[in-house]
């Protein structure tokens, strides 16, 4: 720093700059830069090992942790507790069978490992991203999804606080953030909705998300499926042929 220092004021008062100083300068600061990008950038550019070959079909589920798969809280008089959130293991049991799920957290992984292996008895979870898989920008920590070598197409963040954490809101399922309510039902409503792209394997997953934006993702796929069952029962044969063409396409269009 104090080279650095020294080179502006020497620059600045029109002073020559030894080729060897500026030398000197020109790697300090390649190295402090260098330094910096350990701290705010991705600690790889592929944060997943390549899928296997006979893979390429599945999608990634990456799911956030706090508030989403569940709570942390602390009390005086207790210390730290840590709270699954309802439905949390037939969720993850039933979209394991479909989906490669990944756990991607802002949390340092001194915390994220023991609470993953705790919540996950099953290994449903095939990956765990912490801190330092993380982008830092603007004070924040981001998930940023480009640098899991996985397919953008094929990739979907479930978060309680998605488009607030996520560089790729394309990819985002909001979700309500769980405070330890007792009766939420989030995550068991979102299984039917998981479960059908699982099954139909959209060709783009982003542009399914954008048409539901605004909307309560499970309520609004419920709504959706009523109508789609009412226009076959009105179409009859005639619906068949088009359901078979749409989700030949990618997914049907009533669902979108």
């Amino acid at each position: 720093m104090l080279i650095y220092s020294f080179c502006l004021w020497l620059c600045y008062t029109g002073v020559s700059v030894p080729a060897k100083l500026v030398e000197l300068y020109l790697d300090l600061r390649a190295s402090t830069e260098e330094h910096v990008r350990g701290f705010t950038e991705p600690s790889s550019e592929k944060l997943l090992p390549d899928l296997h070959p006979q893979e390429q079909h599945v999608f990634t589920l990456v799911l956030d942790l706090n508030e989403t798969l569940l709570y942390s809280d602390w009390k005086r008089d207790r210390g730290w507790r840590t709270f699954k959130r309802p439905g949390v293991d037939d969720f993850l049991e039933h979209l394991a069978q479909f989906y490669e799920i990944i756990v991607y957290s802002d949390q340092q992984a001194m915390y994220v490992d023991p609470i993953v292996d705790r919540l996950d008895g099953k290994h449903c979870i095939r990956y765990r991203l912490s801190r330092a898989a993380t982008r830092y920008q603007d004070g924040k920590h981001y998930r940023d999804l480009s640098k899991l070598n996985r397919d953008p197409s094929r990739i979907l963040y479930v978060s309680g606080n998605a488009l607030e954490s996520c560089l790729q809101p394309e990819n985002c399922v909001p979700v309500k953030p769980w405070k330890c309510e007792a009766d939420d039902t989030a995550l068991v409503d979102l299984i039917p909705f998981l479960d059908y792209v699982a099954r139909h394997r959209p060709a783009d997953i982003r542009p399914v998300l954008t048409s539901y934006h605004g909307h309560d993702i499970p309520k609004e796929f419920i709504e959706r499926n009523k109508e789609h069952q009412r226009s076959r029962s009105n179409m009859g044969v005639c619906g068949d042929a088009l359901e078979k063409m749409q989700i030949e396409n990618g997914f049907s269009t009533s669902l979108r």
